[in-house]
């Protein structure tokens, strides 16, 4: 009997969350097969079977957090499919015999185990609870039984949130602290008016749906709290005149799908344009390492894209080098990745800079977090028409965008934050210069 377990994924990988399995028990496998969907806090990757044979056991449920290293399901190299009609060899039979002894080995501890958690919890030999729901009719992950084991708690007294009533590991875990408040509060004496208005209730007084936040998101709350918390953000703010990139657009869009089969979009321009600020203002492509400051001469520049899982943060590779049809194409390619959640490790892993557009959304104004390791961000908002004073005093009504950029104060003065932007709008404002720029 050997172990299916968590391999190493990635160098900056080492949990997840079992999102689906792709097996059963009694399915048979073979090296190399995929057995489950594993959900990291970057993408989701499959994990493979690294060794043949037959599911016996699966020691983990969908939604329980995994390592590298743990075990996740046992596998019997001697067994076969339980799906698989009889053979007439002899050594088959044979190995169908021990699977089953193995299995009925198996089931008769749990059950032992089962009947000494009921002698100790009821004292009647009645196996069912007060609303008449045996023990061995609850539907109930692996992972559930075994944690509801560990805590010496009976399945069927349990609430399953799970619309098809199976029980899950945190429908135990709520039970186990639900039964902990209980207990103290019938130990504990009267408390005053006053104590009972201060503590919380412990359930809403009118419905309310819970679900539980994916390792994804998570991850995303966990980061952006950390950034606040480490870095000195600060944010800065101009608005662009985008009367000129617009007309330039309005008469080249046309020539230029023809001829790259791609759109002319904004985020092109931007793009370019952050990278010429860049090289002109080094410490906004830099990091911070300990005591040091490493500025960065390449620019990779990150692309934010809203999931339905969460914001996710692709890379544009040397943007620099690459023209305005190269930088459309691929932030298609990547956007349509992101959302269909086929992104890889490589598709996220070492930009330089990020740029974040709101204005998709209809956002006027907003001070974008920065993607940590990174020390800035540009955050994009909504075209609107505004009145503008032309240099001859008239006033127009203009297509104008508000554009932030927010920074790390403790190697980027304001001084270079406001140049950078302000570096933005002129070559934006200005898109013929910027044709040249790039």
């Amino acid at each position: 009997m050997k172990e299916i377990k968590v391999p190493e994924l990635a160098e900056s990988i080492t949990e997840g969350t079992i999102a689906e399995w792709l097996v059963g028990e009694g399915d048979k496998v073979e090296k190399g097969d995929p057995v489950l969907e594993l959900e990291t806090d970057k993408v989701n990757v499959e994990v493979n079977a690294d060794t043949g044979g037959v599911i016996t056991e699966l020691l983990k449920g969908e939604g329980d957090d995994v390592e590298v290293g743990d075990a996740i399901a046992k596998v019997d190299e001697t067994g076969e499919a339980s799906g698989d009609s009889g053979s007439d060899n002899d050594s088959s039979g044979e190995k169908e015999d021990s699977s089953k002894e193995e299995k009925e080995e198996s089931k008769q501890e749990e059950k032992q185990e089962s009947e000494e958690e009921e002698k100790k919890e009821q004292p009647k030999e009645d196996d069912s609870s007060g609303n008449g729901k045996k023990k061995e009719d609850v539907i109930a992950t692996p992972a559930a039984r075994k944690r509801a084991r560990e805590l010496g708690i009976d399945l069927s007294e349990i609430s399953a949130r799970d619309p098809y009533g199976r029980v899950r590991p945190e429908d135990v875990d709520e039970h186990a602290s639900g039964g902990a408040k209980k207990e103290e509060k019938q130990s504990s004496e009267p408390s005053s008016d006053k104590k009972e208005k201060e503590e919380p209730k412990e359930e809403f007084d009118k419905p309310v749906e819970r679900e539980k936040m994916s390792r994804r998101r998570q991850t995303i709350a966990k980061r952006l709290v950390e950034v606040q918390q480490e870095s000195a953000m600060l944010t800065t703010f101009n608005e662009v005149d985008m009367t000129n990139i617009m007309n330039l657009r309005k008469e080249r869009k046309e020539a230029f799908q023809d001829k790259h089969g791609v759109k002319l979009g904004f985020m092109s321009f931007f793009t370019k344009a952050a990278v010429g600020a860049l090289k002109e203002f080094p410490l906004l492509n830099a990091e911070i390492q300990g005591k040091e400051v490493v500025k960065k001469k390449f620019y990779d520049i990150g692309m934010a894209v809203s999931t339905d899982e969460g914001l996710v943060v692709p890379v544009v590779r040397d943007a620099d080098r690459i023209g305005f049809a190269g930088i459309e194409s691929e932030i298609i390619r990547l956007a349509e990745r992101a959302r269909n959640k086929e992104l890889g490790l490589e598709d996220l892993q070492g930009g330089s800079f990020t740029i974040t557009n709101g204005g998709i959304f209809g956002s006027m104004l907003s001070t974008p977090i920065l993607n940590s390791p990174q020390v800035g961000i540009l955050g994009l908002h909504n075209i609107e028409k505004r009145p503008k004073v032309m240099p001859d005093d008239s006033i127009q009504a203009r297509p104008m965008m508000y554009i932030a950029l927010s920074y790390d104060h403790r190697i980027v003065d304001g001084k270079e934050a406001v140049q950078f932007l302000r570096r933005i709008k002129e070559m934006i404002e200005d898109p013929y210069d910027l044709l040249l720029e790039g």
